[in-house]
């Protein structure tokens, strides 16, 4: 069984005291499960956890997305340099194909036209 980071565990564990929330009230705030939190805590988890999960951690316990995504070793674009679009949206979205990533600028195209159409 592998681990996920040392250091993603402790940040986790941390925040959560800071905040003085038991794993139950973490549970319900984020409907992320008290089990599921305590292997993170613990550095127990098999797989990283998802992008979704970690942003609402984020929220909760107030600390940056990036540096919880930076944790658990996903790619997090550098805050010297400008964001790397591509980047933060494959890290949210996971793998996509090609015909996914047509789809998503097709929406895109479409939000952005409806968005002009209500301004005029």
């Amino acid at each position: 069984m592998s681990t996920i980071s040392a250091s993603l565990a402790t940040l986790l564990a941390t925040a959560r005291g800071r905040k003085g929330l038991s794993l139950r009230q973490v549970e319900t705030a984020t409907g992320v499960s008290n089990a599921y939190l305590s292997q993170l805590e613990g550095g127990r988890r098999v797989k990283e956890p998802s992008p979704v999960m970690l942003h609402k951690l984020s929220e909760l316990y107030a600390i940056p997305y990036a540096q919880l995504m930076r944790a658990a070793g996903y790619p997090v674009p550098s805050a010297d340099g400008p964001a790397d679009t591509v980047t933060t949206i494959a890290a949210r979205l996971g793998p996509t194909t090609p015909q996914e990533e047509d789809a998503l600028v097709d929406y895109l195209r479409f939000l952005r036209s409806r968005d002009e159409g209500r301004k005029r």
